[in-house]
Order: C-alpha cells, then sequence, then structure tokens
C-alpha cells in the first residue's frame, strides 16, 4: 500500500477563512459544475424518495454563522458523493462556500495530476487508508469545522458493495471529539444509489430508478463531549464511545430506509 499522496498535498498552506482568491475562483468553478451534474442524475433522471431531507437544507444552508456540521451516512456507490447532494437546493449546489468538505481514497481520486486538481477544487480531502486518525487529511478537516464548515464522511470507509452492517471506522469521533466547537452532527441513510451507478462495469449512471433518502434529526454532542473531557477521558476512549453511538443511530435509519424503499419499491 502507498502511503503517499502522488503529487503531494493539494491545497494551499494558507487556507484560512477565506481561502485564498486562486482556490476560491477555481473552486467557485468546479463545485456548481458538479452540483448541476448531481441534480440531473438524481432529481431529473431518477426518483427520489424523500423522508425528512428539509433537515438537511436547513442545516446545510441555513444554520447559525459559525456552527460546524458533520454529516455522516452510508456507502452503497462510487456515486453516493456528489450524486446525493442532488437533493439540495440550487443556491446551495452553487455556492462553494456553502457545500461539504469530504475525505477521498488518495489511491482513487488522486491518482492523476488533473484528478488532484479536479478533485481538490471540488472540496474533496485525500485520506489515506492505513495510516490512522491522526493524519493530515482529519486535521485539515478539523481546522474547515474550526470555521464553521460542513464536513461529510462515510464512516465505513470504503464502498459498502454487499451492504453489510459495518463497524464505523473512528475518523467520526476524532471529528467531533477534538473540534474546539462541538460540530451538530446529522445523519442519514440512502438506498438504491447502487441502482443509479451499479458497482461493475461498465460505470454509467442508469436512470429510472428509486433513491430512498431517510434523514435523522440532529445529535448533540455537546455534553458528553464536555463530560468526557471533564473526566480526562482518553482520546481513543472518547472517539469509540462517540462513534459507537453514531452506529447505533444509524442501524435505526437503516431499518426505517430500508422498510420505507420496500414500501415505495412495492407501489411501482
Amino acid at each position: 500500500m502507498d502511503l503517499k499522496l502522488k503529487y503531494g498535498w493539494p491545497f494551499p498552506k494558507n487556507m484560512s477563512d477565506p481561502p485564498p482568491l486562486s482556490f476560491r475562483l477555481l473552486s467557485g468553478l468546479v463545485v456548481p459544475m458538479v452540483g448541476t451534474f448531481s441534480k440531473i442524475v438524481l432529481t431529473w433522471c431518477n426518483n427520489v424518495n424523500e423522508h425528512n431531507v428539509d433537515r438537511l437544507r436547513e442545516l446545510v444552508g441555513e444554520r447559525p454563522p459559525g456552527t460546524p456540521l458533520v454529516t455522516v451516512s452510508n456507502h452503497y456507490s462510487c456515486i453516493d458523493d456528489p450524486a446525493l447532494w442532488g437533493v439540495l437546493r440550487w443556491r446551495y449546489l452553487w455556492n462553494a462556500r456553502v457545500m461539504r468538505w469530504s475525505p477521498a481514497a488518495h489511491d482513487i481520486a488522486f491518482t492523476r495530476r488533473i484528478y488532484n486538481c479536479f478533485f481538490s477544487y471540488g472540496k474533496c480531502v485525500p485520506i489515506i487508508r492505513g495510516l490512522g486518525v491522526y493524519q493530515q487529511a482529519m486535521d485539515f478537516m478539523i481546522e474547515r469545522l474550526k470555521e464553521g464548515a460542513w464536513v461529510h464522511i462515510f464512516p465505513e470507509g470504503k464502498v459498502n458493495m454487499v451492504q453489510t452492517r459495518m463497524r464505523l471506522k473512528w475518523g467520526v469521533g476524532r471529528l467531533i471529539y477534538d473540534c474546539p466547537i462541538t460540530p451538530v452532527v446529522l445523519l442519514f441513510y440512502h438506498i438504491g444509489m447502487d441502482s443509479v451507478l451499479p458497482n461493475k462495469a461498465p460505470y454509467i449512471p442508469r436512470v429510472g430508478n428509486t433513491v430512498t433518502v431517510v434523514v435523522g434529526e440532529p445529535l448533540d454532542f455537546r455534553e458528553m463531549v464536555k463530560e468526557m473531557r471533564e473526566q480526562g477521558e482518553g482520546d481513543e476512549r472518547a472517539r469509540k464511545r462517540i462513534t459507537d453511538v453514531i452506529e447505533e443511530e444509524m442501524g435505526k435509519l437503516r431499518d426505517k430506509a430500508e422498510e420505507l424503499h420496500t414500501k415505495v419499491k412495492q407501489k411501482l
């Protein structure tokens, strides 16, 4: 396994809020382009069975300034991000400052120089699987959260092609525990994205499928984090406790999503 970035770290050293003008200009081109693709693929070419999605829209675009947001979902298809963001309003999809930061596998999304540029301007952060929770990508995303940004993460750590219930990785726990301002955390579960883009060749988006998206209610970890810090909870133990809560809630959302998806499919 190659544990190095082929083209080096893709972001400017000074990524304070606001980022450098050059990054803002190029990101301002890539993000709307990808957002348009997402809207077309998800909501124009396929059918979305939405449940509580307005909660996601509200937190993405209308949360108080300076409030960090972490969204968490399952990962069933390579097109989950960005296509799932097609449920958002146009004014968010075309706003590079509003849209999410998200980790992306360095050995898939950052293997060529043009990919390196495209994905970084699209606000994807190269994560090196196997390097653990203390790596540059995680530090970078915590810095973005400190600025009140939105970070989305797939804590399964890979595309779950067999759709089994997997133990979630603790990186999500670190994002929440190590951020000085405890983020709002929103979970959602989706079913059907692997029909929009099957996990086998030819990798061409399909049309006419049904995708179910079930969004939960925001999770508030402030008291839990405060208590663990006051009690001197070890970092590893703290990350695990937070991730365990998320894993349990994701299981509940999965059950609900599967039930709702089955019902809508039976009506078709």
